[in-house]
């Protein structure tokens, strides 16, 4: 058999201007598969209809592209046989994985609120992430329950460990039963979960590795399982320290002063690249230089596996 072709993927949420840190994990996951001769999915996000906008995803096109990130296939064209690259197009799809997973019986219907479940259970003392403690999980799994109208949907995790390995944070262990509990594939609005999309887009447009911040460290684990359940291929994984303010604060759409917006009209692009190499350690300093520069200095293992990189050059 033939090498395997390294395939990435950029997935932004179009719910705002892109900050830094988005442009960081972008960088770093176009340099990873380019490094290797790979390929790059530009996706589109768009499972939340309230909060996302095509203009967002159009600006998002148009910050990749001043800062030389090409993408092979994917984004709002369509580009390739990724197609459709928008969550929002991708509904149908998403329902045949879903019900393939009902029909495990391990999914339920749940009718709690996060009220309910801030009556009951502290949040994680980290992330303010609830562990769902079970309350509407049927007294048997499998089940073979109907699920119910108007409900969320739970998917069950057993009292297991789930081991990968990451590249740059290393070896993993995580229980999703007591890191979480049963997550929602299916909101009671009928939107679909993060989890249950991201599982299903990589595995049918063929991504293999993915980039991204180790704040998601959890939801790898998380995707694993929902792959194993589906019998679908599992992924590679490279997270990356978040991109923090002054203050320590992951970056949000919110910190103006390092949105792209701001950052466009203070640095050229080959400055903001070098800024960018030189926070993933391929740089001994920031100085201006060019994708293709960060292409032959870049290695994973430069990476340092630490929680944030407090940004302070503005």
């Amino acid at each position: 058999m033939g090498e395997v072709v390294p395939v990435g993927r950029f997935a932004p949420s179009p719910t705002g201007r892109m900050h830094l840190g988005n442009i960081f994990t972008a960088v770093l996951s176009w340099l990873s598969v380019k490094s290797r001769g790979g390929r790059w999915i530009l996706r589109i996000e768009d499972l939340d209809p309230q909060r996302s906008r095509r203009e967002w995803a159009e600006r998002m096109e148009e910050d990749l592209r001043w800062l030389g990130l090409d993408w092979d296939e994917g984004g709002l064209q369509g580009i390739g046989m990724s197609a459709p690259c928008m969550q929002s197009l991708r509904g149908d799809i998403y329902e045949q994985y879903f019900k393939r997973l009902t029909a495990t019986g391990n999914a339920y219907s749940c009718r709690c609120t996060r009220a309910d479940l801030m009556a009951v259970n502290a949040p994680h003392q980290s992330d303010g992430r609830l562990i769902y403690p079970g309350t509407c999980r049927p007294p048997t799994i499998p089940s073979a329950e109907p699920l119910s109208r108007g409900c969320a949907v739970r998917l069950y995790v057993p009292d297991e460990d789930i081991c990968y390995t990451d590249a740059v944070f290393g070896a993993q262990r995580v229980n999703l039963s007591q890191e979480c509990g049963d997550f929602i594939l299916r909101r009671a609005d009928g939107a679909w979960s993060y989890q249950l999309a991201v599982v299903v887009d990589d595995a049918l447009m063929g991504v293999n590795e993915v980039v991204r911040g180790c704040d998601l460290l959890l939801s790898a684990a998380q995707q694993i399982y929902i792959s194993r359940l589906l019998d679908l291929r599992e992924q590679s994984y490279m997270h990356l320290p978040l991109v923090s303010n002054r203050s320590g604060q992951r970056l949000s759409k919110r910190d103006s002063s390092l949105s792209m917006e701001a950052l466009r009209i203070r640095f050229t692009p080959e400055e903001l690249l070098g800024r960018v190499g030189w926070m993933a350690g391929l740089l001994a300093s920031p100085r201006p230089v060019t994708l293709s520069h960060l292409l032959e200095r870049y290695a994973p293992g430069r990476i340092v596996g630490r929680e944030k990189i407090i940004v302070d050059f503005m």
